[in-house]
C-alpha cells in the first residue's frame, strides 16, 4: 500500500485525539541563499490523529504521521478537480443556452463558489473519511 508520511512531534495529547505538529518547508528550504531571496518558506500545520489512549507516546516526541496514497489524490480531486469539472460543464451548459458570455462566465464562476461551499458544509463528514495514523 503507498503510503504518504511527514515526520512531526505530539503537541498535544488527548484520550482520543493526538495533535501533530508538522513543519513542511519548501524546496529551497536547503538553499543557503534562501534568507536572501524570501522565497523559502516553512509553514507549521498541526494534524489531528485518532489514537488510542494506550500508546505510550508523550508530548515532544517525534513521530511519523501516515495518509494513504489514494485519499490524497480523493482530497485533490475534491478541493480541485470537482470545482474545475463544475466551472466547464456551467459554462458549456449555460453557453449553449445562449445567455451572453459575460453572464455566463459569472454563472460558471457562482456555481463554483456554490461547489466549495457544500464541501465546506460537508467538510466535518468528508474529515472522517480521512484518518492519518502514526507510524
Amino acid at each position: 500500500m503507498e503510503e504518504i508520511t511527514h515526520k512531526g512531534r505530539i503537541v498535544a495529547i488527548d484520550p482520543e485525539v493526538t495533535t501533530i505538529e508538522i513543519v513542511s518547508e519548501t524546496a529551497c528550504a536547503s538553499c543557503h541563499a534562501k534568507g536572501l531571496c524570501n522565497l523559502g518558506e516553512e509553514k507549521v500545520k498541526e494534524v489531528l490523529v485518532r489514537t488510542s489512549a494506550w500508546h505510550p507516546r508523550q508530548v515532544g516526541d517525534e513521530v511519523e504521521v501516515v495518509l494513504r496514497k489514494a485519499m490524497g489524490y480523493k482530497a485533490v480531486f475534491i478541493a480541485y478537480g470537482m470545482p474545475l469539472v463544475v466551472l466547464f460543464v456551467t459554462l458549456m451548459v449555460l453557453t449553449q443556452l445562449g445567455v451572453g458570455e459575460l453572464w455566463a462566465g459569472l454563472g460558471a464562476i457562482g456555481a463554483v463558489l456554490l461547489c466549495y461551499l457544500v464541501i465546506f458544509l460537508f467538510r466535518n463528514k468528508i474529515s472522517k473519511e480521512y484518518s492519518f495514523y502514526l507510524k
